[in-house]
């Protein structure tokens, strides 16, 4: 099989996408999360997919300390006996996740200069859905209103209901480090806070390291079968 082309990232907009599977692993140094990220991207380069694969991303967070993988799929059925299939960081576990709502800017254009994901820990599917459509209603606003350098939230609900990942793309970090000094975070912390039973775990800002894309490695991909 060739070697599939880098893409600027994973295409959010995408309609087929069902599941999301995530994966976050602390590193203990810089090399080591460079040789986990060229180990699990050799790998997924190189193993036949099932069909229900999209594509897969890989990221290294700007403490260079955690790695990140952002797998999309047509169906939530796929990716596990996929994954077993792998060996070493390739094979990690991941949290499955839903894409269910997004805030694009009008004109918002171009590849991101950074990712934020930010993830909160919630008691239930209520609870999912209102800390989802609050930050919603916090970001969705006029274009004079809204956060610069944002170019879009998207927000994803965990499958056994106890997590809210939001993956942000932005044009730059200095124009997330301007949204941290902004009235609009004062809103969404209060957005986020002011819930019973959500409890924010944090962000971490990433930077693309690979993303691979289904559509480019090629027809033997989607003949693919893992039993």
């Amino acid at each position: 099989m060739s070697e599939p082309k880098s893409l600027k990232g994973p295409d959010l907009r995408r309609t087929d996408v069902a599941s999301v599977f995530v994966s976050q692993r602390y590193i203990r140094s810089e090399q080591e999360a460079l040789t986990v990220l060229e180990q699990t991207v050799a790998e997924w380069s190189t193993a036949p997919w099932p069909a229900g694969i999209l594509s897969l991303s890989c990221f290294l967070s700007s403490e260079k300390d955690t790695v990140l993988s952002y797998a999309q799929c047509a169906d939530g059925d796929s990716y596990q006996p996929f994954a077993r299939s792998l060996r070493g960081p390739a094979g990690a576990g991941a949290v499955e996740y839903r894409p269910r709502r997004s805030v694009v800017p009008p004109g918002a254009s171009g590849a991101p200069g950074c990712v934020i994901i930010a993830t909160f820990d919630v008691d239930g599917a209520e609870r999912q859905d209102q800390v989802m459509n609050s930050l919603v209603d916090v970001l969705d606003v006029a274009p004079a209103e809204q956060p610069p350098g944002m170019l879009s939230a998207n927000f994803h609900t965990s499958v056994d209901a106890s997590r809210v990942l939001n993956y942000a793309e932005w044009t730059s970090v200095e124009a997330h480090l301007a949204f941290l000094d902004s009235r609009t975070r004062v809103k969404t912390l209060r957005a986020s806070g002011d819930i019973p039973g959500i409890r924010p775990i944090g962000f971490r800002r990433y930077h693309l390291h690979r993303s691979i894309d289904a559509r480019d490695v090629g027809s033997a991909v989607h003949s693919a079968r893992i039993s």
